[in-house]
This record gives structure tokens, C-alpha cells and sequence, in this order.
């Protein structure tokens, strides 16, 4: 049987890196995916093509009434809602002293607002489904001073991801709703792409002292299968945890 068999997953930012590496896994394992991103032509460009039952939903993660929305006609659709993985996130590289308050509220909006807009909408159908899980991608940058560059409104908010997290695990483990959170190191996507870095080994040459595991930077589908664990029943005992797939960064 496969891991993720007659369950319904609802992944944001799946156009590309992560979440689209999770989308594919996802579908792959059995699950029905309802891939979301506000980018939604390159959405169906990078989902179209790909196996399982597959539904493309344009979402702004920082919109309620457009999560409200789409939650909606994911149900109505597919029946429920099994798992949401709050994937969708973006960094912007401005130190305490440089960032500015647009800056700082827009990295609020997407990385920490989104996760409890998503939860949200999400965990009402969790409720009348009588089970759940919830997979929130943090960072490393809430662990360790300095390993986000500087993004100081990224960090921030991924630290407000982390608190999020424990909460809703514990407000909602009654309703056998499960909330648990994965933390990436270097990872290649397509945010290190557009800097560059064409290669898992590139951008593993830049954390050579940082990273003691070979390549000394991760791939997507490190991630993918992180959240396959933590959204599969493989995990049913697990709740408020944090996995970290960093390549050992962490334990410098």
C-alpha cells in the first residue's frame, strides 16, 4: 500500500522547489494533491505534467478570504481534508538596521501569517474529519543566529512559525489533529537558482565548513520526504516535534 493512500493533501507554494517536490512525491505515494500557488501559471506548467490526482488552485497565502475560498472548493471537490503542508514562504536578505517596515510586514505576511491563515481554514474540515496533519516548513534561521544572512524579518517569522506550531499541537491533539514542523538548512531551490547556483554541489562548496554531511547542501526532495513522514500515519504518535534536515549544520 502506499504511504499516502485516500488521503487528500492540500501543499502551498508548490510551483516550484519544495513544494513542488512534495507535490510529485505526494502524488507518487497515493495521496489526491491540491497544489496551491499564487503563481499559478507556473503552477500548472510544473504540476501538468506530472502522475496522481492532481488539482491546481491559485492561492495568495496572505489572503483569508482567498484561502476561505479555496479550502472550500478543495472539499467540495475531494471530500476532505487530510493533510496541509505550509510550504509557501520567501526571504528577503535585510539586516535589523536595514530593513524597513514594508519589507519587515511583507515577510510577516508570508512566512508567519500564512501559516495560521492556513491552519485556520484548514483544520475545521480536520475537525469534521476527525483527524489530521499539519506539516509547517520553519527554517534553520529560527535556531541558529546567522544562518539566515541577515534576513532579519525572515527569521523573525519563521521564529513565530516554530511557537505556532507548538501551540496548535497541543490546542489540537484532542481532535487527533496533528501539527508538527520541519526546519531546512542549504537547500537547492529555486530561490538559489536566481543567485546562481545551478548545482546541489555549488552551493555545497559555500557551506563546506558549515555543514559537516556531504554534499554539504541538500536537494528538495531532502525536504519532500521529511514532510511524507511527518504527513503519513507512519507518524501517527508524533506531534509538536521539529525535524531538522540540515546536513548537521545544527549540532556546530
Amino acid at each position: 500500500m502506499k504511504r499516502l493512500e485516500n488521503k487528500v493533501a492540500v501543499i502551498t507554494g508548490a510551483a516550484s522547489g519544495m513544494g513542488l517536490a512534495a507535490a510529485e512525491l505526494f502524488a507518487k505515494e497515493g495521496a489526491a494533491v491540491a497544489a496551491t500557488d499564487i503563481a499559478f501559471e507556473q503552477l500548472e506548467e510544473a504540476t501538468s505534467a506530472l502522475g496522481g490526482r492532481i488539482r491546481q488552485f491559485e492561492l495568495d497565502v496572505t489572503s483569508e478570504n482567498q484561502w476561505n475560498q479555496v479550502t472550500d472548493r478543495i472539499n467540495e471537490e475531494f471530500g476532505k481534508i487530510d493533510i496541509l503542508i505550509n510550504n509557501a514562504g520567501m526571504s528577503v536578505h535585510k539586516s535589523l538596521l536595514e530593513e524597513d517596515m514594508e519589507g519587515w510586514n511583507k515577510a510577516i505576511a508570508i512566512n508567519l501569517t500564512s501559516v495560521w491563515l492556513g491552519m485556520k481554514s484548514v483544520i475545521p474540515y480536520m475537525q469534521m474529519n476527525g483527524k489530521g496533519s499539519i506539516v509547517n516548513c520553519v527554517s534553520l534561521a529560527a535556531l541558529i543566529g546567522g544562518a539566515d544572512n541577515g534576513a532579519v524579518a525572515y527569521s523573525a517569522a519563521k521564529g513565530g512559525v516554530r511557537s505556532l506550531t507548538k501551540h496548535a499541537a497541543i490546542n489540537f491533539a484532542k481532535d487527533h489533529i496533528r501539527v508538527n514542523a520541519i526546519f531546512p538548512g542549504a537547500i537547492l531551490t529555486g530561490a538559489a537558482t536566481k543567485h546562481g547556483v545551478t548545482s546541489q554541489e555549488q552551493l555545497g562548496q559555500s557551506f563546506k565548513n558549515t555543514i559537516p554531511l556531504p554534499p554539504h547542501a541538500g536537494e528538495a526532495n531532502d525536504i519532500a520526504y521529511a514532510y511524507l513522514y511527518l504527513a503519513s500515519d507512519e507518524s501517527k504518535f508524533i506531534t509538536g516535534e521539529e525535524l531538522v534536515v540540515d546536513g548537521g549544520w545544527s549540532s556546530r
